[in-house]
């Protein structure tokens, strides 16, 4: 298996996973009324654990513009995705504070925000590191 294969199924299972929790196990309260907070912030904080994982899995191989600024072909280049990534995620959050896009803001959704990013780049750095050198 490829590291892009890799991370193509590390997107699809969190993004199965995010599903489940917004449109499953909230709604229909499967989980302890003390879970509710885990599972008010768990879309964000994997979500944002996604994002390296996802642009590695649309980018690499590619040759356009988007891809030719998010390669992930070294620690620099993810940190930059990563920090990129985080400002979107900040902005949408703010976003929301206006009611014309009818959702609410949350802070905790950009607390939680952050230790996604940051599992996700130690865990990308690793990952694509053992890929690396398994491969050559």
């Amino acid at each position: 298996m490829t590291f892009k294969q890799l991370c193509r199924q590390v997107v699809i299972l969190g993004t199965l996973l995010i599903w489940l929790i917004k449109f499953l196990i909230r709604p229909l309260h499967l989980l302890p009324h003390g879970a509710d907070f885990m599972l008010g912030v768990a879309p964000n904080l994997l979500g944002s654990f996604l994002i390296p994982f996802g642009a590695y899995w649309f980018f690499h191989g590619r040759d356009h513009l988007m891809a030719r600024l998010l390669r992930l072909q070294n620690a620099v280049e993810l940190r930059q995705v990563c920090l990129i990534s985080f400002g979107l995620l900040v902005l949408n959050e703010y976003l929301q504070m206006f009611p014309v896009f009818g959702r609410t803001f949350d802070v905790y959704d950009i607390l939680m925000s952050v230790p996604g990013l940051g599992l996700s780049y130690f865990s990308f750095t690793w990952l694509q590191q053992r890929y690396a050198a398994s491969a050559g």
